[in-house]
């Protein structure tokens, strides 16, 4: 095996981390659904498939250094939530979380010169600021609608539409 055993398992608590995220922004999706807001309902599902494919990059990255894939139970998320904008600080809260989770894998692998993970880290980092600015963006324009939550639905479109131009 290339990597320690102690880095094998904080690898494998990110990969059951990535796939509770998963499972969050899925049920954050079907709060949307209930709200009658498909297009943040459609973002969000987006972002769960987003998120287990950060689970499945991590599992790739144990079967080519040798390492063991375990899996771990899911919690059940969160399913109710009391306003739109409850529903994004609690997204922005699980990536600032999940940040902080990948900054300390960086420090492990840094301190066991496990150049190789290290490496592999980095796109993890990248991503993370992107998810975090991308959500703390909703978040404001949320915050910014106010009780008009039509106007983040068209916006989000306006956004879609544009991106596929």
């Amino acid at each position: 095996m290339m990597i320690s055993q102690k880095m094998n398992a904080k690898l494998s608590d990110q990969v059951a981390a990535e796939f509770y995220a998963s499972h969050k922004y899925l049920a954050m999706s079907c709060a949307f659904d209930r709200m009658g807001l498909r297009i943040l309902a459609q973002r969000f599902l987006k972002q769960a498939d987003e998120e287990r494919g950060h689970a499945l990059k991590i599992v790739g990255f144990l079967r080519d250094v040798g390492g063991a894939v375990t899996l771990e139970a899911v919690d059940k998320p969160r399913a109710d939530y009391g306003s739109v904008e409850e529903v994004v600080q609690a997204a922005l809260d699980s990536e600032l979380d999940i940040t902080r989770r990948i900054n300390e894998l960086v420090t492990q692998a840094e301190g066991e010169k496990d150049y190789a993970t290290r490496s592999f880290l980095q796109w993890f980092v990248d991503e993370q600021v992107e998810e975090v600015s991308t959500m703390t963006d909703l978040l404001n324009l949320v915050q910014l609608a106010g009780p008009n939550v039509l106007q983040v639905e068209a916006a989000l479109r306006h956004q879609m539409l544009a991106a596929k131009d």
